[in-house]
């Protein structure tokens, strides 16, 4: 069984290695020791530290298979994107052409580079070993970080967005990137990933284009992958749809990726969730629930059998499931039906 737990300092060899993994484009998770390190040490005082309100957090969570004690993937929320280092997207948006007199009308797309994310909440770092793409595994690691939202929404901002890895191919070569690399820019997709990766901004204001780009004026195959979605990170997508996140015209400014945003209070999990009592007992006429304790720097999280008696607002649950989500009789869980 998986268990969602907050990222310790022993944790960092396998992060090392789902970093090698999860390849190019995947901006958050960078092939470099010193980030790496400085990730885990910036949850660590997250957790350690409750903030009084939203802050420049980062909560890191590990998904832990709970028969091997391997951790086969990485989850995490980024509480206030923006402040120390700028957040840029581009914005697709239309431009109008219009003379009367001559009867011409014309409506153009652009592309205007933005920080309007800045203050928001990211979902970010979602990534899952091959071996342990399976069952519900995708579906805990992605909506586990909703009832972390839902518990100590407090720490977070109204408005939580996802950055979606663009078009690449295996090489790391990005169609959009390709454009602005010929027009602007003397790097490659993979260099300037990597750049942004471990911090490394300042190219973007000084070497950006500053006005909107005509999306006429892109090449080809440029435009074709505006808002298109790496073929790996279609099933993250999907869970997040399902969730009541949609894409606004918000795209990523190396390989167009879409950005997708939700309300908080309006993420399908967010909504359904309720708090029940725990009790250890029999679960024959159990189903399928996602569950979380309501522990801030002890937070666990899986997906379980749960048998709910209604009148008595008790989950319950076997002696194995209340284990790992590190509760007893007559403690408080987060729960909801999957």
């Amino acid at each position: 069984m998986l268990v969602i737990r907050p990222i310790e300092q022993r944790d960092f060899p396998t992060l090392k290695q789902i970093a090698i993994e999860s390849g190019h484009g995947f901006t958050s998770l960078p092939v470099n020791d010193e980030i790496l390190q400085n990730k885990i040490d910036h949850s660590i005082a997250s957790f350690a530290g409750r903030a009084a309100g939203k802050g420049e957090c980062l909560y890191f969570f590990v998904a832990e298979d709970s028969d091997t004690g391997d951790v086969v993937g990485t989850t995490a929320l980024e509480a206030d994107l923006g402040l120390s280092s700028p957040f840029y997207t581009y914005l697709l948006g239309k431009q109008v052409h219009c003379s009367p007199k001559l009867g011409i009308y014309n409506v153009v797309e652009t592309l205007t580079l933005t920080n309007d994310y800045t203050g928001s909440t990211e979902l970010c770092t979602l990534f899952l070993r091959e071996q342990a793409r399976k069952g519900l595994n995708g579906r805990l690691l992605s909506k586990c970080r909703f009832m972390f939202l839902a518990e100590f929404s407090e720490l977070f901002d109204n408005r939580v967005m996802a950055e979606m890895r663009g078009v690449s191919d295996e090489q790391g070569k990005s169609p959009f990137w390709s454009w602005l690399q010929e027009h602007f820019f003397s790097m490659d997709f993979p260099t300037v990933d990597y750049l942004t990766g471990i911090g490394q901004k300042g190219f973007i204001a000084d070497l950006m284009p500053k006005y909107p780009i005509y999306v006429n004026l892109l090449s080809k195959e440029a435009r074709a992958v505006i808002g298109k979605t790496h073929d790996k990170t279609r099933p993250a997508l999907r869970l997040l749809e399902e969730e009541g996140f949609s894409w606004r015209g918000y795209v990523d400014i190396f390989d167009a990726g879409p950005s997708v945003e939700c309300d908080l209070r309006q993420i399908r999990t967010v909504r359904h969730g309720r708090h029940l009592k725990v009790r250890i007992g029999d679960v024959a006429d159990a189903g399928k629930h996602l569950i979380s304790n309501t522990r801030f720097d002890d937070f666990r999280a899986l997906i379980g059998d749960v048998a709910v008696n209604e009148e008595k607002a008790q989950a319950v649950m076997t002696e194995e499931v209340a284990r790992l989500l590190k509760v007893e009789d007559g403690d408080t869980v987060r729960l909801v039906e999957m």
